[in-house]
């Protein structure tokens, strides 16, 4: 997902979205310390994914204020 698509979310959508990225993300480094995942840039990309919904949601809190 890109940042213009992450934009284009309704908060709620982007707060449930960004609730199953975490889950999603904590299950993979759990994965990941059993046995090792076939792409390990994989557990990168997640995490700035959620950090990129993450920055989205501050700045709409942001503005609401």
């Amino acid at each position: 997902m890109k940042k213009e698509e992450i934009k284009e979310l309704s908060t709620q959508d982007l707060k449930d979205r960004l609730e199953q990225a975490q889950k999603d993300y904590l299950q993979m480094k759990i994965n990941h310390a059993v046995s090792p995942v076939d792409n390990p840039a994989a557990i990168t990309r997640d995490r700035k994914m959620i950090a990129r919904m993450k920055t989205e949601l501050r700045q709409r809190e942001l503005n609401n204020k």
